[in-house]
């Protein structure tokens, strides 16, 4: 079996007084094709975001990152790049990963306070990846159910107070 060609991941969606930092692993291959992050439509972000602050999948993505920076709101990626065969955040090879420099964009933005991860490997990758690289008391960091269709376990329903409660 080959090896699986490195993929890239996208640069963060930005504005200029970030306040939450959601972090994702890295993009599905229908996100990489599309150019968007979320860009599967079975994954749940964007209609999450939708109920959340008004960014739903209704609107077109470049109307829902403007939205996702009035709410202050930064989205990136744990991974710079990595390979992976197919999507799932299993199938990346460790070995491989290369992080973003996550630890710079804080620097740059003090005002982050929350650090949310799109599910557990996210999670994992900015124990493994960033963790050493920050001061000890940098901003808060929480693990959220994952958006990914992979996560059928929770329903929109469910994703929303959790994610509402931490976007508080």
């Amino acid at each position: 079996m080959s090896t699986p060609e490195r993929i890239q991941g996208f640069p963060p969606v930005l504005g200029p007084d970030p306040r939450i930092l959601i972090l994702g692993s890295m993009p599905s291959v229908r996100s990489l094709a599309e150019q968007q992050y979320y860009g599967h439509p079975r994954n749940r972000f964007w209609p999450l975001m939708g109920r959340l602050i008004d960014a739903g999948p209704e609107l077109a993505y470049e109307q829902r990152c403007l939205r996702v920076r009035a709410h202050g709101i930064a989205i990136w990626d744990v991974l710079a790049s990595c390979r992976r065969p197919g999507s799932l955040d299993a199938d990346i090879l460790r070995e491989s990963e290369q992080a973003n420099p996550i630890d710079e964009l804080l620097a740059r933005h003090p005002g982050i306070c929350r650090v949310l991860f799109n599910g557990q490997a996210a999670a994992q990758a900015f124990e493994r990846h960033l963790r050493p690289r920050l001061p000890q008391h940098g901003p808060a960091c929480l693990q959220l159910p994952s958006t990914s269709p992979a996560n059928a376990m929770w329903s929109l329903d469910r994703l929303t107070i959790a994610w509402g409660q931490a976007l508080g």
